[in-house]
């Protein structure tokens, strides 16, 4: 592999060619290893990039290895027979993505699906596990992100299951989505890319309820949205909005 940090690559990504140099290892869970096992890593990783709408796996797919997320943000769904699609969680940067199926040699569980252009470089599920086998350490961080998975589906299950209203899932949405992604002032300002359908998708609504709930807190002056940018100018109103 090239010793560069990144180059410029199509959708505007900068894209990170060699795990050793990457900017970002120390920050990130999976990647902050000892030298040894981040050599190993780049050895066995190969860098992609990839736009939006572009799909990484399948629910129910043979699993061939796993994606490691350096650089945007893949929607992660189940689908039913019907046609029904819930959006299981949206992955940040730092996630491998398709950890379990690789592990337990079974299918995909969900569908991988990228929300904008991204970088996320695979590693085949025979190097994975050697790699496991090799370095505990890794095993170790497997473990972590397995866990920080579990319970991040706990939670959003709770959210969708206990909420008594669409109008409680959305602002219980809302808040954890500017938590995570807003810049943490009075006024809070978070980039929100997701469709109405997506949201939807997110909280077990259908795309028109989402429309209006959103022209409706819109209306009550609790928050705007421009473009991509979601602005919520009373937090309080919304956070009134999940309590019994």
């Amino acid at each position: 592999m090239s010793a560069s940090v990144s180059m410029r690559a199509p959708y505007g990504l900068e894209i990170i060619e060699n795990c050793v140099t990457c900017p970002h290892r120390e920050d990130r869970v999976f990647c902050h290893l000892s030298p040894a096992a981040v050599e190993r890593l780049a050895a066995i990783t190969s860098a992609s990039s990839y736009p939006k709408g572009a799909t990484l796996f399948v629910e129910a797919q043979v699993a061939r290895g796993v994606f490691i997320l350096c650089n945007g943000r893949v929607k992660l769904s189940t689908s039913s027979v019907d046609g029904r699609t819930l959006i299981v969680r949206i992955a940040e940067p730092g996630e491998v993505l398709g950890l379990p199926a690789t592990v337990t040699g079974k299918p995909y569980e969900l569908t991988a699906e990228v929300v904008e252009p991204t970088q996320a470089n695979f590693i085949s599920r025979a190097d994975f596990l050697n790699f496991l086998r090799e370095f505990g350490e890794v095993s170790l961080r497997v473990a972590q992100q397995l866990g920080e998975t579990y319970h991040a589906a706990v939670a959003e299950m709770r959210s969708i299951g206990l909420s008594h209203s669409a109008a409680e899932k959305l602002a219980r949405f809302l808040l954890d989505w500017c938590a995570s992604h807003g810049n943490g002032g009075p006024e809070i300002r978070a980039k929100l890319t997701l469709t109405h359908e997506e949201i939807g998708q997110m909280i077990g609504a259908s795309r028109e309820t989402v429309t209006r709930l959103l022209a409706s807190f819109k209306k009550q002056e609790i928050l705007q949205i421009k473009g991509s940018t979601l602005i919520v100018s009373n937090k309080a109103a919304l956070e009134s909005l999940t309590e019994p």
